[in-house]
């Protein structure tokens, strides 16, 4: 029996190896396959309403404290953001290179960080000022001290060129919703990203016109509604529809119970590696963000959970049930049939992977000693 047993253990540890390393995501063709993630977890789902999130746990971890976010870096005053036009007004330690003289340009602002830290810019992240509100439109790192950046960025305020401030400002740390986000990283297009934007706030007014409509309203309730569905139609800034007193009561109502439950399930799983969500509206899989610690994850889940309630509050159609093994094939499936890769040399490697049904983005930091995955965001096609 001891032989049998033996040799038993010896083929399953070798079969555990093999899968092991087995690749879970392909390059495109004529490229060897490369390993995206291989032990992403789902806990139970958390479920409000139109919205669930199946949090994602990883056997793997990463220290991150070395990285500074948008919102610290904007808060520290130790990253500025300007217009074009602007840069040459607030760079004190770096020359401005070719390339950055003129005017405002719609799809271009200037990024200095003068952090000792490297900075981290995720796709979706909103800053508000300038001649007109913007939207990052993808993934990168910014050296610590850096030169002036040229940062590619998306419009979410349309008809307004009027500056308001020399600076830009994250707006209480506001997150492009799903939609938005995917019209300028995928598509990368800016009317397409016009077009969301309008299609979310017609969706966030007819929102308040239903809940006016309903028999328990009362006359405060009908005025506050028929003032906040004014104040939607006198903004075309994004960032503001997203600031609306009732639309901000309408999401906390998704949004600080789901809170709460998450925190709780964190708490009882204190040992677990939560650093994501697969995100489920109206029970369809719409997306997932992943990050390279839960630490990482913690920093930038607050606005995470609210773009995703506002996709919630803004997504039409009929509501179905979703089950785990839908998320969870999600969150397995990284077999790619086209790979375009973009890369900083020893700052930062993005791959946009292609698949079937999806498309994924996966921001690599090439930094010495920080040589991991940062962040993977997946959306449904």
């Amino acid at each position: 029996m001891k032989p049998l047993i033996f040799g038993a253990l010896v083929i399953f540890f070798l079969a555990l190896s093999a899968a092991l390393m087995a690749p879970s995501a392909a390059s495109s063709a004529g490229g060897d396959p490369e390993l995206v993630a291989s032990d992403y977890k789902l806990l139970d789902p958390i479920t409000h309403g139109n919205l669930t999130v199946f949090p994602v746990v990883s056997a793997r971890s990463h220290d991150t404290s070395q990285f500074l976010t948008l919102d610290e870096g904007i808060r520290s005053g130790e990253v500025v953001v300007a217009e074009v036009g602007n840069l040459h007004t607030m760079v004190r330690r770096h020359p401005l290179p070719n390339g950055f003289g003129g005017g405002a340009r719609v799809n271009n602002l200037v990024l200095v960080n003068n952090s000792e830290r490297p900075l981290i810019l995720l796709a979706g992240e909103i800053v508000t000022g300038g001649k007109q509100d913007r939207v990052v439109g993808k993934d990168r790192i910014v050296p610590a001290e850096s030169d002036p950046v040229d940062l590619g960025v998306f419009c979410v305020e349309p008809h307004r060129w009027v500056e308001t401030s020399l600076k830009f400002d994250t707006h209480a740390s506001v997150m492009a919703q799903p939609s938005v986000r995917k019209k300028a990283m995928a598509d990368k297009d800016q009317q397409q990203v016009w077009n969301e934007v309008n299609n979310a706030k017609n969706n966030m007014s007819s929102n308040i016109q239903t809940a006016a409509a309903a028999p328990t309203v009362n006359g405060h309730e009908r005025t506050e509604y028929a003032l906040a569905t004014r104040e939607l139609a006198g903004t075309s800034s994004y960032a503001a529809a997203r600031a609306n007193n009732v639309v901000q009561k309408q999401m906390e109502s998704i949004t600080e119970p789901m809170q709460k439950s998450y925190e709780s399930l964190i708490r009882q799983l204190r040992n677990q590696n939560a650093v994501g969500v697969v995100v489920a509206v109206k029970g369809r899989i719409v997306w997932a963000d992943l990050f390279a610690s839960s630490a990482l994850l913690s920093k930038y889940w607050p606005k995470l959970l609210q773009s995703y309630a506002a996709e919630a509050l803004t997504t039409t159609g009929d509501h179905r049930d979703v089950s785990a093994k839908e998320a969870q094939q999600f969150l397995d499936d990284w077999q790619a049939r086209h790979e375009t890769v973009e890369s900083e040399p020893g700052l930062y490697r993005q791959r946009e992977l292609v698949g079937d049904r999806f498309r994924a983005f996966e921001l690599t930091s090439l930094l010495p000693k920080a040589s991991f995955d940062v962040h993977l965001s997946k959306m449904a096609e």
